[in-house]
């Protein structure tokens, strides 16, 4: 067969290839329930503290931030302390996600030594069943957003809630450790479970949109991307990337900066410090999309917003 041939056979199954120019000229039609094509994500917000300090520069910069990510786990993290960190999202509307249970490169396996690709699996099924209690633990101290590194463990909760086990309105959103590259693995992401997609970061802008044509759940994209997982620093991309992944959160990790996880109060200041420095990052990007595509950054009117 023919590579054209070859990408015939992907259209008719529902993945067509994207080649032409950046992303073959379309604008994703997807939308947050607000009517905005992106919103703001910052990451490694591993515990009250640092998610104060984050909030705190964030009101300083006045950059909306829209949701926190932790990657340390549930199980590094107090009752009290995710209760604060409810507390925080709800005063604040901010989307709360904490990683879940024990990972494979915590673990006494060693292929996650030498390959971070497999770095977030649940190792055994012991380790799945810890999943499932770190999520249990979470939802039953308010927390609607889990962050997902195993596919079966993704299967599980998303048998969970539609079984009614798990709130309908938990959000389930992929680690960028569980590898998204292509249309059809996001398809299939989402038909077990997933309602919010962490993407690979190194995908061109067509290869993004083709997983936007795959996907109608919001798509969440590292703008910059912290070394373990490749280091690029794409602000320039920021306005294509939106046009064409709306929904979209805008991501931002950190080059040059250690990995922290788990963290503890040995690490406290550094992660606050790490914390601000993405909020100013998340400053930088919003003004250069504002300044390249004011079309895209315009913040929605209750006039504009669709339903």
């Amino acid at each position: 067969m023919t590579l054209e041939s070859i990408h015939r056979l992907t259209a008719g199954l529902g993945h067509p290839v994207l080649t032409d120019g950046l992303s073959n000229g379309k604008d994703s039609a997807g939308r947050f329930p607000d009517g905005s094509r992106y919103r703001v994500e910052i990451p490694s917000c591993e515990g009250p503290d640092v998610m104060a300090a984050v909030l705190d520069e964030a009101g300083a910069r006045g950059v909306p931030v829209h949701r926190v990510s932790q990657g340390s786990g549930v199980m590094m993290l107090t009752d009290a302390e995710i209760g604060q960190m409810v507390v925080l999202g709800a005063e604040h509307d901010v989307e709360v996600n904490l990683f879940l249970g024990p990972r494979s490169s915590w673990d006494i396996g060693g292929q996650t030594k030498v390959s971070a690709a497999v770095g977030a699996a649940a190792r055994g099924n012991a380790a799945v069943a810890a999943s499932l209690c770190d999520a249990e633990r979470a939802v039953r101290l308010g927390i609607r957003s889990l962050l997902v590194g195993d596919l079966g463990v993704l299967a599980l909760l998303g048998r969970m809630k539609r079984d009614g086990q798990l709130p309908e309105d938990l959000v389930l959103k992929t680690s960028v450790l569980m590898p998204l590259t292509n249309g059809p693995t996001a398809a299939l992401y989402e038909q077990v479970g997933a309602t919010s997609l962490n993407i690979s970061t190194d995908l061109t802008v067509p290869q993004i949109a083709e997983i936007r044509a795959a996907t109608t759940v919001p798509i969440d994209m590292y703008v910059e991307v912290p070394d373990d997982q490749g280091g690029a620093v794409r602000f320039y991309d920021v306005p294509e990337v939106v046009r064409v992944a709306a929904p979209v959160y805008l991501k931002l990790g950190l080059r040059n900066a250690p990995n922290i996880y788990p963290v503890g109060g040995h690490l406290g200041a550094m992660a606050q410090n790490l914390g601000r420095e993405r909020v100013r990052r998340a400053e930088l990007v919003l003004r250069l999309l504002a300044e390249l595509s004011p079309e895209l950054a315009a913040v929605p009117t209750p006039a504009t917003v669709a339903g």
